[in-house]
């Protein structure tokens, strides 16, 4: 369900967003998905520690003018893409699909048409999309779900995924928001549900599905980004400077205090912490990084012939459709693909288990976890590993091990768990681990 969360009452229709009303006051508008939590620093966690807002009353002080700001909160892009042809969203963010339907609706609009202009998260392989499964479904592999109804919000993210990883693979595509595709795959009316962080870590973190396919396999980096109608900026250059600046504190405050960021945003969405922490956590499955790098870059433009192929777009020039001249305003940007909120120790292995009462710990690897559960006596409240081919970071309860030698292999699916030896539960692989 869309919930507007407005910082205050504002009466759009008489002067537009962007252009200030009588008094010097401005309005702006910012889209945003609060439970889509690759996109929190320019959403739910900006929001809540009030980045953007300081920033703009500092703003004030030297222009003299009021900026008055609305947080409007929608379940995908689509309808934030909706409300910036309008001209009723200045600023939104949103997954890479949506971004480039968003360039391809607006582009017909030229200069008044849309940027895109910062990047909020990302995952280089692309798994922060997802295919799940009830957890009493046969289903091994994407080709048992022929002929059968999987739930996707099309034109998403998740959406393309799952048409890309389904080969020639035929299935019925139930298009779907994401919180009723999870009733239906509860209540039996969709085999699978394909979709975009966080809902297929929540539903197997809740037991109610288990993962079925790691969008990592395709190994095609996915994003997602910000966007602001070009009118804005040109009208607001200074605005989006503040924002852009506020989006880069937030995503300080995520890698400096990466559990409170978890904690702040997992009650601002109903979200279990242990589910944010997961993706937006040290070694997560998001990478927040604002910079709009090559490899993203080559990403999307890769992603326009899929997209005009299923007839999701007409045609995008990404080139013109990304600018990040106001980003370098604000920051150097880097190619960098290191996640900068890190554990320590060798990323590839390096894992953490989190007791109740206690901070997260960091171990070595997934066998170093499965011995300090052992030898603490204790239940973890969860644990982290990474799959042991596509380094997702995932749930030791939930991911699939295999005994290599002396150590213990997690993996984030059953079939690629069975391609490298007998798959083993959590409690088998504990039971082997020994103290």
């Amino acid at each position: 369900m869309k919930r507007v969360l407005l910082s205050t009452v504002l009466l759009l229709a008489a002067c537009g967003t962007g252009e200030a009303a009588s008094g010097g006051e401005v309005p702006v508008v910012i889209g945003y998905q609060s439970k889509t939590i690759n996109t929190v620093t320019a959403g739910t966690l900006l929001r809540d520690k009030g980045f953007f807002e300081q920033r703009l009353t500092e703003l004030g002080r030297k222009t003299g003018k009021t900026y008055k700001v609305t947080w409007q909160d929608y379940d995908t892009g689509a309808p934030i893409t909706a409300q910036m042809i309008a001209g009723k969203i200045d600023i939104g963010s949103m997954g890479d699909f949506p971004l480039l339907i968003n360039g391809s609706r607006t582009q017909k609009q030229g200069d008044d048409g849309t940027r895109m202009v910062a990047v909020t998260g990302y995952n280089a392989r692309g798994a922060l999309n997802m295919v799940v499964v009830p957890p009493s479904s046969p289903a091994r592999a994407l080709a048992d779900l022929a002929g059968q109804k999987v739930s996707a919000s099309v034109g998403s993210a998740g959406h393309g995924t799952l048409v890309r990883a389904l080969g020639d693979t035929k299935v019925t595509v139930e298009n779907q928001q994401p919180s009723v595709g999870a009733s239906a795959l509860q209540s039996g009316n969709v085999q699978a549900l394909a979709q975009f962080v966080a809902w297929p870590g929540l539903l197997v973190h809740q037991k109610q599905a288990k993962l079925l396919y790691d969008g990592a396999a395709l190994n095609l980096p996915t994003l997602h980004g910000t966007v602001v109608r070009n009118p804005f900026a040109q009208q607001q250059p200074e605005v989006l400077r503040e924002f852009l600046r506020a989006q880069l504190d937030a995503t300080k405050f995520l890698h400096t205090r990466p559990l409170e960021a978890a904690e702040i945003v997992a009650k601002a969405t109903g979200l279990p912490v242990e589910v944010v922490y997961l993706y937006n956590g040290p070694n997560g499955i998001a990478t927040f990084d604002l910079s709009l790098k090559p490899v993203l870059r080559k990403a999307l433009k890769e992603d326009v012939p899929f997209l005009k192929s299923i007839g999701n777009i007409d045609e995008l020039d990404v080139d013109k459709f990304i600018d990040d001249k106001p980003l370098k305003d604000v920051v150097e940007p880097t190619e960098d693909l290191t996640n900068p909120a890190s554990l320590g120790g060798d990323p590839k292995v390096a894992s953490e288990v989190w007791f109740d009462g206690e901070q997260p710990q960091a171990v070595a690897s997934p066998t170093a976890l499965l011995k300090l559960v052992n030898s603490s006596g204790k239940k973890p409240r969860v644990g982290y590993v990474p799959d042991a081919e596509t380094g997702t970071r995932w749930f030791a309860e939930h991911a699939f091990w295999v005994r290599s030698g002396a150590d213990l292999l997690p993996f984030t699916t059953e079939a690629a768990a069975a391609k490298r030896g007998q798959v083993l539960t959590f409690q088998q692989a504990l039971s082997l681990a020994g103290k």
